[in-house]
């Protein structure tokens, strides 16, 4: 089954592949038959960067079940972040005790 499922977004970061690091520019997110993983369906992440060749690519198949607890993982990190860089810039509510009268 061939599910045509691809959701193509921008981005920005870094990869590796092997020593070398090298800029990403867009992430490609499916959800289709595995190539390498011994896997049925597989959520599959490519980071790329298309302007330098084939080569710059950072793939990873994932089982649907890990890529949900991988997304759970992620929502978790960036609401903390999120957090944290509101505390930095002093936005958002400020926490304060209460002394029990």
């Amino acid at each position: 089954m061939c599910t045509s499922i691809v959701e193509v977004t921008p981005v920005e970061g870094m990869a590796k592949r092997g020593e070398e690091w090298f800029p990403l520019s867009q992430a490609v997110v499916s959800y289709d038959h595995a190539r390498h993983a011994n896997l049925g369906d597989v959520i599959t992440l490519d980071f790329t960067n298309p302007e330098m060749g084939a080569a710059a690519r950072a793939g990873v198949e994932l089982s649907l079940e890990t890529a949900k607890e991988l997304r759970a993982a992620l929502d978790r990190a960036i609401a903390a972040a999120d957090a944290e860089e509101a505390e930095v810039r002093g936005i958002g509510p400020k926490l304060r005790l209460i002394e029990a009268a």
